[in-house]
């Protein structure tokens, strides 16, 4: 996996491959927003998308919403407006609005021992954590010394038991690194430990409901047709656009090195999941297997910031000051970059750049994002089923921040 893509437009040289044939767009965007669409219709015929969705909220209302391509990576069934993808880290956001929600009234203290509210957790020199420093990805346990099968990590409990008797492989608030499984089983926990449910039933309670979002983590066997298959594929090597992921050297030897803390911290699960199963969706995995559509993600974002058409705004104005504040920020000891998270979100950077200094949100492997942006009013989604190989700077969804950034500065 690579932390970050680079996309470089180069003429091939000599022969060119047959350019694709265009992709159908279908949708609505707003006037103004055509370049949005453009660079969604870009994605496609040079950028390897198959099946995709985007949606841009501003200030509450939706302005573009379009989807193209098909709802398998590897079928030539049609996506539909209502298609939705397991969009995996994206769900970090969505669980990271769930605790500061719990945090808003009044039920869960940041500055407070994760052992006040699970006591357990205070194993193994653990005591000192603050409720703060799980979110941030400053706990300190990124691994497990044993990695979960996949009926192990979607199994409640197992994996909290885990989290809670591995020991931290720095001292918690120190330093900070990528948590990109273990974060499933902190949250979740210790939202259970807080309300009695599970997160997953709490997104669905609190959130979803109320917002009337296709977003689920944990899906119900009723919705299981509404999910398009997902898979790798590769990025166009030929054409009027040569797309090159050129990860940096380091980056590159650490997802190599199975000892090293960014391979361990992705294979917390063992063997890989396969994430087109129905026991995959159904678990509850609230760092890595929501399921939402682009208009879910993009509505979730703009309840965030403002008032939506016919739903809540879900927080509050110190909620949203909260939500932004750098709690991690420097060189990740996971990612091997630089990253800068607040309280659960991914914050606008060089890892992971959203629209402008002020945006928070979160990538997900292989392409998915979600953000909003306050100072503009602006919330996008993007989904896929094409999943490249990217952690948090996929050229895809940054064609489309690009497009709107441009609509923006007119």
């Amino acid at each position: 996996m690579n932390d970050t893509a680079e996309a470089t437009g180069h003429p091939a040289p000599d022969e060119q491959d047959p350019a694709p044939e265009p992709v159908a767009v279908h949708g609505t965007v707003a006037p103004g927003y055509e370049p949005v669409r453009d660079a969604f219709a870009r994605n496609f015929a040079q950028l390897g998308d198959r099946g995709a969705a985007v949606t841009v909220h501003r200030h509450g209302t939706p302005v573009v919403d379009l989807w193209a391509g098909t709802r398998d990576h590897d079928s030539t069934d049609p996506w539909e407006r209502g298609t939705a993808q397991v969009v995996h880290s994206v769900t970090k956001g969505v669980s990271a609005a769930a605790l500061l929600l719990l945090h808003q009234r009044g039920r869960l203290d940041l500055d407070a021992p994760v052992s006040t509210y699970w006591p357990e957790y205070a194993a193994e020199g653990k005591e000192r954590t603050l409720v703060r420093h799980l979110l941030a990805h400053r706990a300190g346990v990124p691994v497990l010394d044993r990695p979960l099968t996949p009926d192990e990590a979607g199994h409640p409990g197992t994996g909290a038991a885990a989290v809670a008797a591995q020991a931290p492989v720095w001292e918690p608030g120190t330093e900070h690194g990528y948590h990109a499984q273990t974060y499933s089983w902190l949250t979740g926990e210790l939202v259970r430990r807080v309300t009695g449910i599970s997160l997953g039933r709490y997104v669905a309670e609190e959130i979803a409901g109320p917002l009337g979002l296709d977003l689920w983590i944990g899906l119900p066997p009723e919705r299981k047709d509404r999910v398009g298959r997902s898979g790798a594929v590769s990025a166009p090597e030929r054409g009027g656009l040569r797309l090159r992921l050129r990860p940096r050297r380091n980056v590159q030897d650490a997802y190599g090195d199975p000892a090293s803390l960014t391979r361990r911290a992705f294979d917390a699960i063992d063997p890989p999941v396969d994430e087109n199963s129905p026991a995959y969706h159904a678990a509850e995995l609230p760092g890595a297997n929501g399921i939402a559509t682009a208009y879910a993600l993009s509505r979730f974002y703009a309840s965030l910031i403002g008032a939506v058409e016919q739903g809540p705004r879900l927080f509050a104005p110190a909620t949203l000051a909260l939500a932004r504040t750098v709690e991690s920020e420097g060189p990740d000891r996971v990612l091997v970059v630089p990253t800068r998270f607040g309280p659960g979100f991914m914050l606008h950077g060089a890892a992971s750049p959203l629209l402008a200094d002020g945006s928070f949100g979160h990538p997900g492997r292989g392409g998915s994002l979600g953000f909003a942006d306050p100072e503009s009013g602006v919330a996008l989604g993007y989904v896929t089923n094409g999943l490249q190989k990217t952690v948090t700077n996929d050229p895809r969804a940054q064609a489309l921040v690009r497009a709107v950034r441009g609509v923006l500065q007119g």
